[in-house]
């Protein structure tokens, strides 16, 4: 591989040239090697919707930092890359456009990694795949039998956001202000027949094993602890006072059992089987719950929306005093897939039940207050920050003057004694209904027989392919309508059948993608040997949009790999680190129509001068800073072009150098403008140093070499600590002290190369042009990270502030181990400390070792 000296940067050219001299060498192939430590790293990988953006592009460039500077450890690294393919934009797109969801799929995975390659990433490429290709949703489905077999998969019929013009169901993110997110439509909530995983099996375990996660971020862990919600409280009924429909009870769970003495109200929600009941006698209720079922489909939503009930007439006795008597309401706000179905109103320390009561002239009884305050009228609900501060009013049990937590003890003591209720534990977290009724997901392995119920397919007829001859002409799931397609041979007793219709949700497909990365072209979902090898994920780098479902689902389907033997039990917890990254934002630049509606521009469009921006027109566009990059508002930067421009070492440098990685960065022109003028000067001292005689004197050599391992051991340990905008720091300050040197021939040239190796994880293309012309062998790509000299870290002299009265005048440079006399000498010999005395003789002269001199004139 030959590269000649040339004074102009010139990135189109070199780039290109290594990317073709790593691929011909197979620098990233992942190889199993059992002599050399393994390293994982992977980032969360893309939907194929088009295009990348700046964004992705700090995405993986972090990852590549980290795969290429633990390739240079000596580890053997595992950097794979593939795509999260299936999901409803294909979907939309083909209804839109016409044609079919594979080919739209296909065809923005092709410009995607047109896109991606020149970025000169250290990708396995030979590990791709997307979750679209048979090969990879057929093992998909031989896990999900498995899955089955193991009991850890069921169908039964369960509440779903149905949307009446997709004919679909939509998750919970999908229902915006009651309406479908595609359609528009007025969504119902519907009973239908959905399939499950049994994540909740596992509620105790995934929220204990947080714990253990030491290199997770807090933030993502406490959303994770949230989501899963354990909660202990009194699960208890309340007798009705007259049996409706064969009902004498109704069932809750209370993790508030000290407010009994509160209660207002019992509420029950549009689903649960008494309002069910009274629905089908009173046509009134009937028209309630449907209205109700309309209506808000996630928790938050529920508790900000409008509070709605419909009283029942029906009255349930209070369980500690049976002449206490309170009405049954059915409640907009309560959701059937909670604890019961059902809860007591406390609306005095409950905002959601005070505003419901309030609405509907329901008592209000307070059960505590604040520690010294007396009873007063509400105006609100009052709850407490935390248990310490309350003074009870209506104690169950238990002094007033106690805790809220001993309160509840008090309270669940006293109800098991009296055979009221149970001390339980309660998870919010809901076992995961995945089907979905689309056409653009991965089939579900399984047949209706007329003879034989339900019934998984067989393991060697997978894949069950997807029929590519489907149309989208007609609302609804195609597979309904493919005749062909649906007809089957029951795999149990070889009679007709109908295979199953919905698809898998698309978080399915990427809850086990890092496990199939192991060994892609396995003939089962994972081969153990290779697995056992390359699991755990060593580092997972990703959005924090997805603390939550995406890694819930994946610990959860590692725990269930392991279970089904795909993984062995050191990998129920998947990701070792996880590192949320910042966004790239960049301005929006918008003007307005006749109309007053916002018209979006592209930054290419806009030219910039003092601070105002204008179009080619001449028309000025309002700017708004710093935004999230959208494509909808046309605010982001197409790598594509930098590369042209700059190339795509600038575009990695500055999208690693501007802030900590977990910040957000907003990408200038100017700044990507000064880093291609830095590395412009990179290239030009390269050339000053190797046109240095081999044998050329200097003087400087040894405070070279210090300055250089101490940029060394900075840059490794802020590699190690995903501080990458400080390692850049420190290869700025090595770049101007090389500048500035007078070290001789070979130790610039020595530095030259290491401050190569250091740029490499960052700048890989011009590192390799470096490294060359300054006579390293092979590739900087394959050498050995360079190790810091401990001894060339100890510094022999220190530098000291001198302060008069306080203010800083001078610094003076000593030997670290100078006594008080010899610094003070040496501070009164200094010029600028003359200077400032002015031929005045100091009072006081105080020597702080190591850290200050103080003179006191």
């Amino acid at each position: 591989m030959s590269a000649q000296s040339d004074a102009r940067y010139s990135p189109k050219e070199i780039e290109p040239r290594w990317q073709q001299a790593w691929d011909s060498d197979g620098c990233f192939a992942a190889k199993v090697d059992p002599a050399r430590p393994k390293y994982y790293v992977l980032e969360m990988f893309p939907y194929p919707s088009g295009r990348i953006h700046i964004g992705h592009v700090r995405n993986y460039t972090m990852g590549d930092v980290v795969a290429r500077y633990k390739r240079a450890q000596g580890f053997s690294v595992l950097h794979p890359m593939g795509w999260d393919a299936f999901g409803m934009p294909a979907e939309n797109a083909a209804m839109a456009e016409g044609g079919h969801p594979g080919t739209w799929t296909y065809n923005n995975i092709k410009v995607m990694k047109g896109q991606m390659k020149p970025l000169g990433l250290s990708i396995d490429w030979s590990r791709e795949f997307a979750t679209c290709d048979p090969e990879y949703y057929g093992q998909q489905q031989a896990l999900f039998l498995d899955m089955y077999k193991a009991g850890l998969i069921y169908r039964k019929t369960g509440i779903v956001n149905w949307d009446p013009v997709d004919m679909t169901v939509l998750a919970n993110e999908q229902v915006i202000d009651g309406k479908g997110w595609r359609s528009g439509a007025e969504v119902e909530r519907r009973e239908k027949e959905q399939w499950f995983f049994k994540i909740s099996d596992y509620s105790a375990e995934l929220l204990s094993a947080l714990d253990g996660l030491e290199n997770w971020p807090n933030k993502v862990k406490l959303q994770q602890r949230n989501w899963i919600g354990y909660s202990r409280g009194l699960q208890f009924a309340f007798d009705l006072t007259a049996p409706a429909d064969g009902i004498t009870q109704i069932e809750v769970f209370t993790t508030r059992p000290d407010t009994l003495q509160g209660a207002s109200f019992v509420g029950i929600a549009p689903d649960h089987p008494l309002a069910k009941a009274l629905e089908a006698q009173n046509p009134a209720v009937a028209a309630f719950c449907a209205e109700a079922r309309k209506g808000a489909a996630t928790e938050e939503a529920m508790a900000t929306g409008e509070k709605l009930g419909f009283d029942t007439g029906l009255t349930v006795q209070h369980p500690l005093d049976p002449d206490w008597h309170m009405p049954v309401w059915i409640a907009n706000f309560i959701k059937m897939d909670y604890g019961t179905g059902a809860v007591f109103g406390c609306p005095a320390h409950d905002q959601r039940d005070f505003d419901f009561a309030t609405k509907y002239a329901l008592p209000i009884v307070p059960v505590f207050v604040a520690k010294g305050a007396e009873e007063a009228p509400l105006t609100e609900a009052y709850v407490p920050e935390d248990s310490e501060s309350v003074r009870y009013l209506r104690p169950i049990a238990g002094e007033p003057e106690q805790t809220a937590d001993q309160a509840v003890d008090a309270a669940i003591k006293l109800c098991e004694s009296r055979g009221i209720g149970k001390d339980t534990t309660m998870y919010r977290l809901r076992d995961w209904g995945f089907s979905r009724q689309r056409y653009w997901g991965c089939p579900i392995p399984f047949v209706q027989c007329d003879t034989c119920g339900l019934v998984p397919e067989a393991k060697e007829n997978l894949p069950v392919r997807l029929p590519d001859d489907v149309t989208f002409d007609k609302p609804g799931n195609p597979l309904d309508r493919h005749t062909a397609w649906r007809s089957c041979t029951c795999p149990e007793c070889g009679k007709p059948a109908l295979r199953e219709t919905d698809t898998m949700d698309t978080f399915v497909d990427s809850s086990w993608y890092f496990a199939r990365f192991t060994a892609p072209h396995a003939s089962t979902p994972t081969d153990l040997e290779e697995a056992d090898y390359w699991m755990n994920v060593d580092q997972y780098i990703g959005g924090i949009e997805h603390a939550i479902l995406h890694l819930l689902y994946s610990r959860f389907f590692a725990r269930a790999m392991h279970k089904t033997g795909h993984l062995s039990a050191k990998s129920i917890e998947p990701f070792n680190a996880l590192f949320t990254q910042g966004m790239v934002t960049h301005a929006i630049y918008q003007t307005r129509d006749a109309q007053g509606r916002a018209v979006y521009h592209y930054p290419e469009e806009v030219e910039l001068r003092d601070g105002a921006g204008f179009l080619k027109d001449g028309k000025e566009v309002e700017i708004i800073p710093s935004a999230k990059m959208s494509k909808s508002k046309r605010n982001v930067v197409d790598p594509v072009a930098i590369i042209d421009q700059f190339g795509a070492d600038t575009a990695r440098w500055f999208v690693m150098s501007d802030s900590p990685p977990e910040r957000d960065v907003e990408w200038t022109a100017s700044g990507a403008e000064a880093t291609y003028k830095h590395l412009n000067r990179v290239w030009t001292l390269g050339d000053k140093i190797a046109a240095l005689p081999a044998d050329a004197p200097g003087e400087g050599d040894d405070e070279l070499m210090r300055a250089l391992h101490r940029a060394i051991d900075d840059v490794t340990k802020t590699i190690e600590g995903f501080a990458f905008n400080k390692a850049i720091a420190k290869l700025y300050e090595l770049t101007s002290i090389l500048s500035r040197t007078k070290a001789s021939a070979k130790a610039q040239k020595q530095a030259g190369r290491v401050l190569a190796q250091l740029m490499a994880p960052m700048t890989p293309h011009l590192a390799e042009e470096l490294w060359h012309r300054l006579g390293g062998a092979g590739l900087v790509t394959q050498a050995q990270w360079p190790q810091a000299d401990p001894a060339l870290l100890v510094d022999d002299v220190i530098t000291l502030p001198v302060q008069f009265n306080g203010k800083r005048k001078a610094e003076i440079t000593v030997p670290k181990d100078a006594s008080k006399e010899e610094v003070e000498k040496t501070a009164l010999a200094d010029q600028a400390v003359i200077k400032a005395l002015a031929g005045a003789t100091p009072k006081k002269i105080i020597v702080v070792p190591g850290r200050i001199v103080n003179v006191v004139i």
